[in-house]
């Protein structure tokens, strides 16, 4: 199927593609400033922006001081707001531009909002500096003059309303709402989008001139993040550039675009030519995070905010299939930048270093009880089981790790297990849990004891259980305590026994790490060396096994069983689960997202130390086939699992189903309404 699908449409999911506008600035030259102002916004129609964003005073020049209250050019700023008011329209976007606007006897400083080829709105500056470089007051007046509701000034041919509170939504497109701001106000104590956000914007415009000195643009950068954060929000800044007077000042033309304390977009800066700053917010996740936010709701009822109805405009109508302009992780556990994977995996680390530390103490154990498989959950649980014991000045010795092959045990995955043990300094030891395991497959009459090679679930479980049986009578017998080592991944998938294998432990350090992160994890411990140098050649070899449970026996063809082709792989299960469990999002929307992300491999980053042989691509069928197994395994078939999990530290945010935490659902819940959504939202290619 040809991409013309309205699934392969940002704007279908709720995605509002906004731009900064960094436009050359012409001196006291409205008219020529209007040229540059219509080139922009014919250009951001043409790459489909639905809201564009320009400077502070920028029809008019901002650095033009006493020259803001001459006629001639105060005359000419508004004959050319028509002219752009007319441009906007015809390109399809909404556009807010900086302008000296008259209003009585008074001069503001304003952002003129237009679209649908008209003036829509008005808003005036609130805080205007008076300190050092800056002297507004000399020219403006203050928004706070105008009083209560908004006054009206004529504007291209018809009364417009004027007031610092105004909100513009979108009556086509759901969530697209908007409010205004300009420059000083966001360096108040109390910026007016704050209560602007908290009456219902969830995109926020900064129109700015701002010059520039060594660390101003870091501050800016900081506070247009911190704004987007606390106000639950996007936030688009744009600063003057090239051409502003220098007389006394200099300007490097910064863009951001913000959503939720994450950067999306910056612009370059110095630039000698006009350009636009584009991304694509994410409104309906804006609308989400705030739904499950009591405290955004509780901020808005004390403050005593309303929530006016927007001034209406139109979008276009029609929703284009294009590619999502915006980061997108693939792996939303996982940074694909290597010095926010470092901070990721320093963090997680230590977090279940010291919730494993803190749970010894309390205890007052000396002893842990690990079952080490080989495999990558078991590596990570002994790494931080070692550094526990490190920082608690506790000998290695006193962690007893065993190995218990069962029926599928592969040789490789036994040494390596013995010998990450010995290079670690913990005590080994091995039990065989065959001949167990075969007197209860006799006692219970199972086709296995009588030579049939029937490998069902009874047959993986009983193997998954008596490993837990050994490992808690092992924990009484040393006075210590079982330490799990199931992961998030697994948990959601709910690929464990229940009751037994890697659900059930005395505590869990896992609980909270993604298994996509874990392999990161590993590898970051093994460079650092933070467990001693002997164990890091193991730890590669244990990187690079497949992800197997080893309860089924290799079949004729030599090929072990595998996880991943019964549940999915991984990488995909992940970035379902995380944007599921932590947004609420729509499964199609999932579904789009995902194949952005991994439908094309060549395309974006990966993170560092990932192999080669795991930067792949995933098509659209593959991802719905995936997603579909995981809503059912997710809302239908696991959550009695996840409802009697052992205690575990939360690691990611978002990333615990613990019911004592971030996720409590009923152990007996439909997954209908999740597939139906996918099947009725996503095409098949």
């Amino acid at each position: 199927m040809a991409k013309t699908h309205p699934f392969h449409a940002p704007r279908s999911h709720g995605f509002v593609r906004v731009a900064a506008a960094t436009p050359v600035v012409h001196i006291a030259d409205p008219a020529a400033n209007a040229v540059e102002h219509e080139r922009l916004i014919r250009q951001a129609g043409e790459q489909g922006v639905d809201l564009l964003v320009f400077p502070e005073l920028s029809l008019s020049a901002y650095a033009i001081d006493d020259l803001h209250l001459q006629a001639a050019l105060l005359d000419e700023v508004e004959a050319h707001i028509r002219r752009l008011a007319l441009a906007a329209g015809e390109a399809g976007v909404a556009a807010v531009i900086g302008a000296p606007i008259r209003s009585g006897d008074s001069l503001y400083n304003c952002a003129v909002v237009v679209a649908n080829a008209k003036v829509i709105g008005v808003v005036p500056k609130t805080y205007l500096p008076n300190y050092r470089e800056y002297y507004e007051k000399r020219w403006f007046a203050s928004a706070q003059d105008i009083g209560a509701g908004p006054t009206y000034v004529p504007l291209a041919g018809q009364w417009v309303p004027m007031a610092p509170d105004l909100l513009f939504g979108a009556e086509d497109l759901s969530g697209f709402v908007f409010g205004v701001e300009i420059c000083e106000d966001f360096w108040a104590p109390l910026p007016p989008s704050t209560r602007l956000a908290l009456s219902g914007a969830r995109i926020l415009c900064n129109l700015s001139a701002s010059n520039i000195v060594i660390g101003k643009a870091e501050e800016r950068a900081l506070l247009c993040a911190s704004q987007s954060a606390r106000t639950l929000s996007a936030y688009v800044f744009a600063a003057s550039g090239w051409g502003e007077s220098t007389t006394d000042l200099a300007w490097d033309g910064q863009a951001t675009i913000h959503e939720l304390g994450a950067k999306l977009a910056e612009g370059e800066r110095f630039a000698l030519h006009s350009h636009l700053t584009i991304a694509d917010v994410d409104v309906d996740r804006i609308g989400l995070d705030r739904l499950r936010n009591g405290t955004f709701a509780d901020c808005a009822r004390r403050e005593a905010v309303e929530r006016p109805t927007p001034i209406n405009f139109k979008t276009r109508s029609v929703a284009t299939p294009d590619a999502l302009i915006r980061p997108l992780d693939r792996f939303p556990f996982v940074p694909d930048d290597a010095a926010r994977l470092d901070q990721d995996c320093f963090e997680a680390f230590n977090i279940q270093v010291q919730g494993l530390m803190r749970r010894m103490t309390a205890t007052g154990s000396k002893t842990l009880v690990i079952g080490v498989s080989g495999g990558l959950d078991s590596t990570q649980a002994l790494l931080v089981a070692c550094r526990a014991f490190d920082r608690l000045e506790l000998p290695r010795t006193s962690i007893l790790g065993f190995t218990m092959p069962g029926f599928a045990t592969s040789e490789g995955t036994k040494s390596n297990a013995w010998a990450l043990m010995t290079a670690l300094g913990v005590t080994g030891a091995e039990i065989d849990i065959r001949p167990a395991a075969e007197q209860m497959l006799r006692d219970i009459g199972h086709p296995f004891a009588n030579g049939e090679p029937v490998h069902d679930v009874t047959f993986e479980n009983v193997q998954a259980g008596l490993r837990t049986d050994y490992l808690f009578r092992l924990a009484n017998q040393n006075h210590g305590f079982v330490l799990g080592t199931g992961d998030l991944s697994e948990l959601a998938l709910g690929w464990c026994t229940y009751g037994v294998g890697d659900h059930m432990s005395h505590y869990n350090v896992n609980g909270g790490v993604a298994k996509t992160l874990i392999q990161h994890l590993i590898r970051w411990v093994a460079e650092r060396g933070l467990v001693g140098e002997a164990a890091v050649p193991t730890l590669h070899a244990i990187l690079a096994t497949e992800i197997s449970p080893e309860l089924v026996p290799a079949g004729a063809d030599g090929a072990i069983q595998s996880t991943q082709s019964i549940v999915g792989p991984y990488a995909l299960n992940d970035f379902f689960l995380f944007y599921i469990s932590r947004f609420g999002l729509k499964p199609s929307k999932v579904a789009y997202l995902a194949h952005q992300a991994w439908g094309d491999a060549a395309a974006g980053s990966w993170p560092v130390g990932l192999p080669e042989g795991e930067r792949v691509a995933y098509d659209l069928p593959t991802i719905k086939g995936w997603l579909r197994k995981f809503l059912i395994r997710f809302f239908q078939t696991s959550q009695f699992k996840r409802s009697a999990v052992p205690n575990g530290p939360k690691v990611v945010t978002g990333g615990s189903l613990s019911p004592r935490g971030d996720w409590r659902a009923p152990s007996d819940s439909s997954a209908r309404a999740w597939l139906d959504e996918l099947a009725a939202n996503t095409p098949e290619g």
